[in-house]
């Protein structure tokens, strides 16, 4: 192994440190802030529709869910957000990290025999979770699914129990947490907020794109060669470099050039995808480890969201077409009218997130105005 080998493996292993470091700052800056801003915090996503959006949309210009996820589990671990409100977030993040691979393939725009292919490529991801998420938010809404199960399979690590133990016996969490209640009293708990984020941020992209490098960057066309022979190979493939890397954004937009090409079937590309999806649910497993028992429950709730597509959309014959033919009649429209390629991306994860926040606060403020004159009423 070269000098330069060693290098990356160390500055991953620094980034892995930094990320544990944001996630701890984050928890401790939601503490101290105070609990009016945690109740403000807890209002504004009390309504699942601004969750979803919100989550959407900020991952959409992040161009991270891993970031967006990671502070949804430090903001429920401090207690600043109930498990059952940060659902929605997640649901949100997994369809804005789609936004990468859907522009990777507009830049085949001016070939058009490959734009068919490209755009189909980069918007199977898109579709899939949307439609994972059309199946699923009602479900969660109405009966709770995703919060029952997961809650269950947190308690089964019994978490809340371990967590203190860990940090007694872990001289890093004792680490951590002193450097962050240093930081609190000598910058605030907003500055520390902002910091941990950006913090979180630059972590997580550091990880991704050393990752990439050093796993895939030089040895891209044996990867190529290798990974999409059949089903289990494009869905394993997409699992692992994923979980590796801690980025489905970039493992998801490898995919677009090799179907446009025509190295791989749209249907291969797909079931890496879906691989791809599951892999990218271990960095809010790795942010939520040995905080709280809510904080597990949403990293599972996370995996079992993109689980249950997986067994839906790959398990079940009837329905396992349906993403391809979408993603294939959308590459066909944009084929033909290519200005709506531009027009998709648009509307999915900017116009509509934003109208739908805006819609959804102005009727939260409107049934907030009416209720104090409805109970005036009442004791009337």
């Amino acid at each position: 192994m070269s000098a330069k080998s060693y290098t990356r493996i160390g500055a991953i292993l620094v980034s892995i440190l930094g990320f544990f470091g944001a996630i701890s700052f984050l928890g401790i800056s939601f503490q101290s802030i105070g609990s009016d801003f945690s109740q403000n915090f807890e209002i504004a996503f009390s309504n699942p529709a601004i969750g979803l959006f919100i989550g959407l949309l900020g991952t959409a210009i992040l161009q991270s869910s891993s970031t967006t996820t990671s502070m949804a589990v430090a903001a429920v671990a401090a207690g600043s957000i109930p498990m059952e409100n940060a659902i929605p977030i997640v649901m949100g993040a997994n369809i804005g990290t789609t936004l990468t691979s859907t522009i990777v393939s507009m830049s085949y725009v001016t070939k058009t025999a490959e734009f068919k292919k490209a755009v189909s490529a980069g918007t199977c991801h898109d579709i899939f979770n949307v439609l994972t998420c059309i199946v699923l938010f009602p479900l969660e809404l109405n009966y709770g699914l995703l919060s029952n199960l997961s809650h269950s399979m947190a308690s089964w690590f019994e978490i809340a129990n371990t967590s203190e133990t860990v940090h007694e016996k872990f001289f890093i969490y004792q680490f951590l947490d002193n450097i962050g209640k240093t930081l609190v009293s000598w910058m605030g708990g907003y500055l520390l907020l902002i910091l941990s984020i950006l913090m979180l941020f630059g972590t997580v992209k550091a990880i991704s794109n050393i990752s990439y490098k050093q796993l895939i960057g030089t040895t891209r066309s044996r990867f190529e060669a290798i990974a999409f022979q059949n089903t289990f190979r494009a869905f394993g493939w997409g699992f692992l470099t994923t979980a590796i890397i801690q980025s489905s954004s970039i493992t998801t937009s490898l995919i677009v050039p090799l179907v446009a090409t025509g190295k791989v079937t749209i249907r291969r590309a797909f079931q890496f995808v879906v691989g791809a999806n599951i892999g990218t649910t271990i960095t809010a497993i790795l942010a939520a480890l040995f905080k709280s028992e809510a904080a597990m429950s949403l990293a599972f709730a996370h995996f079992l969201f993109n689980l249950t597509g997986t067994l839906l959309f790959i398990g079940v014959p009837f329905v396992r077409q349906l993403p391809i033919y979408l993603s294939n009649r959308l590459g066909s429209v944009a084929l033909k009218y290519k200005i709506s390629a531009f027009a998709y991306i648009l509307l999915l994860f900017f116009v509509l997130p934003f109208t739908l926040i805006y819609v959804s606060k102005s009727e939260a403020s409107i049934s907030t105005v009416h209720q104090p004159d409805q109970e005036v009423s009442g004791n009337k």
